[in-house]
């Protein structure tokens, strides 16, 4: 049986890791593109090699610096397309691998860039997880060491929610815990009731 593949997106500070983690209290199956990125990045993962030999710096003993790669992300413009070649197959194989085995009916993707890169094509339908702007800001602002310029930086390069709104076949808005719950119970069985 071939999983029912549901794409899981959403901005920073909207709650998708919360509502990831509730599918996984389900008993889905998640696959977290960030968690494929570490494993890709450690000392023994696929892409060290090769990210080590673009920026030495970036090398550590312990895998790959992810601060020492936006270092070179800010100062160099060939930086981020020539380390997104070299990972972005390789987290599509890790996706790949991870389907071909889940015994899960129903397997969430948890992919950040879900529509920015086209991934919504390989899916059966995509979850967006949205909240308001206000709510949004407050939650990034409350991590530590987040400043007004990063959280701006980082919204800026993100596909505007409205765009994603447009594209999702699902929306949840993440407004309090035991709504999301609530709305994450009624979409499984949706799904497989529509689906099976």
């Amino acid at each position: 049986m071939t999983a029912f593949r549901l794409g899981l997106t959403g901005s920073i500070g909207m709650g998708k890791s919360t509502t990831a983690a509730m599918f996984a209290d389900h008993g889905l199956a998640v696959w977290d593109a960030d968690a494929a990125v570490h494993r890709l990045y450690a000392r023994d993962g696929a892409a060290f090699a090769a990210i080590a030999a673009l920026c030495p710096k970036a090398a550590t003993p312990q895998g790959i610096s992810r601060p020492a790669l936006k270092d070179w992300i800010a100062t160099d413009a060939t930086a981020l397309p020539a380390i997104e070649a070299i990972v972005h197959p390789l987290v599509a194989q890790d996706r790949e691998a991870f389907a071909a085995k889940t015994g899960s009916d129903i397997a969430v993707f948890d992919i950040p860039l879900l529509f920015e890169k086209g991934t919504e094509a390989q899916m059966d339908a995509t979850l967006l997880v949205t909240a308001p702007p206000a709510l949004q800001r407050a939650r990034v602002l409350a991590r530590p060491g987040m400043t007004p310029a990063q959280f701006d930086l980082i919204v800026s390069r993100q596909m505007p929610d409205a765009k994603k709104r447009a594209r999702a076949s699902h929306i949840v808005e993440t407004l309090s815990l035991d709504q999301t719950r609530a709305y994450v119970t009624a979409l499984i069985a949706h799904i497989r009731q529509n689906h099976a």
